[in-house]
């Protein structure tokens, strides 16, 4: 099982290293390379409706898990207590699925909060 280390940081550095889940509280937002290899940079932004950051003292976990359904490699996995848990490929019908799910999760969301 792949091990990740953790950053806080203010800002996102220019340069992502392999690794490393650079968090930034400011900004909501945590930044790694994909953990498949093909050093794409996924972005997972923290709010209600995008992923939610446990922070331990000692180690992260984000969730849900992190889909990279618009990277070629389609990489799936979560990040639990700084350790990478590959998850099953999912259908390109479950993409769209969980898309169109994330899709009315987060507009019921918003509703809520206008009114």
């Amino acid at each position: 099982m792949k091990t990740l280390q953790h950053k806080f940081v203010e800002f996102i550095p220019d340069t992502i290293e392999e690794g490393i889940v650079y968090i930034s509280l400011e900004y909501c937002t945590a930044i790694h390379k994909c953990v498949c290899g093909c050093r794409n940079e996924v972005v997972t932004p923290i709010s209600p409706t995008d992923w939610q950051i446990t922070f331990d003292g000692e180690s992260i976990s984000l969730s849900p898990s992190i889909g990279n359904w618009n990277f070629e490699c389609k990489s799936h996995y979560w990040i639990t207590n700084n350790k990478v848990r590959i998850a099953r490929n999912w259908s390109k019908q479950e993409i769209n699925s969980g898309r169109k799910s994330d899709f009315k999760l987060k507009k019921k969301f918003f509703k809520k909060k206008k009114s």
